[in-house]
């Protein structure tokens, strides 16, 4: 589940600033800008945010997965080294 939050996470902040025709006007102004620009310059901070969640998520993730292997690699040792037959 994680990887589809984030595949979606990363799509939103790649396709957004991507689609042009969607803010390609001039109003409404901020601070003397237009539309255009602010816009773009939005989405700055929130691709980082966007992109620090994926990070957030997958480095989670990894951990849990590797926990799980260590745990999987603890028992077969103790299994093995208790004498039991294979």
């Amino acid at each position: 589940m994680p990887y589809v939050v984030s595949g979606i996470l990363l799509a939103v902040a790649i396709i957004f600033p991507l689609a042009v025709p969607m803010y390609a006007h001039a109003d409404p102004h901020l601070f003397s800008f237009p539309f255009f620009f602010w816009y773009q310059m939005l989405w700055v901070p929130i691709c980082a945010i966007l992109i620090g969640i994926c990070y957030k998520l997958m480095t989670t993730e990894d951990k849990r997965r590797r926990a799980v292997l260590q745990d999987q690699a603890g028992r077969r040792g103790r299994h093995d080294a208790g004498g039991e037959a294979k």
